[in-house]
């Protein structure tokens, strides 16, 4: 696996974590009383949630640009970009980017095969 798809996936690891804090954060915000705290939890958790939201659909986009293997890549393509509720994301997500942060499923990425050197005519003749 390349170390660009390792920082990345380490990245999204990391804003899914932020994200998962500022959904709880969220939580306790509409839990609590009515005020100004109220209002930083909330204005504290969308600011959690929004980078990462915006982080998995740009990988979303890198991933199948880069990985693609198959006949129909408009399709994945166009309903990434044309669907905007972000659950074919998290569909391409569950369905394709984290088994190959696994290095497992029809799309992951295999580290480089090494190949043996180059015959040439003497190797053949002696």
């Amino acid at each position: 696996m390349t170390d660009l798809w390792m920082t990345r996936f380490e990245r999204l690891k990391s804003f899914g974590f932020a994200a998962l804090l500022g959904m709880l954060i969220l939580v306790g915000a509409f839990l609590g009383n009515a005020g100004v705290i109220q209002t930083v939890f909330i204005v504290t958790g969308l600011l959690a949630i929004v980078p990462g939201f915006f982080y998995l659909f740009a990988v979303t986009i890198w991933h199948w640009k880069a990985r693609y293997r198959g006949n129909h890549s408009d399709l994945w393509g166009a309903l990434l970009l044309i669907e905007t509720s972000g659950w074919f994301k998290l569909v391409y997500l569950f369905r394709h980017i984290i088994p190959d942060a696994r290095h497992s499923g029809l799309y992951a990425i295999q580290e480089p095969t090494t190949f043996p050197p180059q015959r040439t005519v003497v190797d053949d003749l002696g």
